[in-house]
């Protein structure tokens, strides 16, 4: 089943992570200001030395990583159906916590579920290879976990710098989505459909990485769902926004075969004959 993110392979024939949450996205604009000069007499701070400075902080010191909320529900729903040692650390993450965050880490994907996330994305400074730029500046994106906010992510930003010669502005900021309820009467009803029709799939709540458009329609309900029945494989993921996307004709199927299933069940109708309840 297509999900939020990739975790680790369960007993069962597959994993449908429903999404209850997303998280934010910030952009921070750093600006270093020096004057601008002949390269034969450059100064002992330059603007590209101060942001240089500032960017390899940042990347030093990212936001700490943490099992909680949303994930923390999907660790505890996923791990009775795990085997051997994963199933273990993870069903003892008092004991086994740092254990645990620190093979997560070593993933791009499990990584980003984790943490309030950095990345140093656009960096402009100077124009000719013998004059000193009066000014560098660099862009960071962040993908906020629910919990933190733009504001708290600027503060972070500013203490790691440490530099009151460069400015930190927000450029683009959406604060991290509510959580939805596990307990509500549409994750039921997309658990229990998933259920019906792909027979031995585990269902959990699960953490949107990327921003969607559910952000939109929180203002017509608390209850906002990210959620898409296709079976993706390994290599498939690569390809959602890359090279060669599509979508397999069996895949298709069964998206449509889903939604009209669900709206059946959220109209009260009962599971077909033989299916689990």
């Amino acid at each position: 089943m297509t999900h939020p993110s990739r975790t680790h392979s369960t007993r069962r024939a597959s994993q449908a992570l429903v999404g209850v949450a997303e998280k934010g996205y910030a952009t921070l604009v750093l600006n270093a200001v020096a004057t601008p000069g002949h390269s034969s007499m450059p100064p002992h701070d330059t603007a590209i030395g101060m942001m240089a400075a500032a960017l390899a902080r940042l990347e030093n010191h990212r936001l700490p990583l943490q099992i909680r909320g949303t994930v923390a529900d999907m660790f505890d729903t996923l791990a009775p159906e795990m085997s051997g040692l994963s199933r273990v650390a993870l069903s003892n993450r008092w004991l086994f916590g740092p254990l645990v965050q620190s093979q997560l880490e070593k993933s791009a994907g499990s990584n980003a579920l984790l943490r309030t996330t950095t990345a140093l994305t656009v960096v402009s400074a100077g124009n000719k290879d013998n004059v000193l730029p009066g000014r560098a500046e660099a862009i960071v994106n962040f993908r906020l976990l629910p919990g933190d906010t733009l504001a708290s992510v600027t503060e972070h930003v500013k203490r790691v710098i440490n530099d009151g010669r460069i400015t930190v502005t927000a450029m683009t900021a959406v604060e991290p989505s509510g959580v939805s309820a596990t307990g509500s009467r549409g994750y039921q009803a997309i658990n229990r459909t998933v259920r019906e029709l792909f027979a031995g799939t585990v269902v959990s709540p699960g953490l949107m990485l990327g921003a969607t458009d559910a952000r939109h329609f929180e203002s017509l309900s608390q209850q906002v769902f990210r959620f898409s029945p296709v079976r993706a494989k390994p290599e498939d993921l690569s390809r959602f926004h890359g090279t060669n996307e599509r979508i397999s004709l069996a895949n298709l199927a069964d998206l449509i075969r889903f939604y009209q299933r669900l709206l059946q069940t959220s109209a009260g109708a009962p599971s077909s004959e033989g299916a689990k309840p």
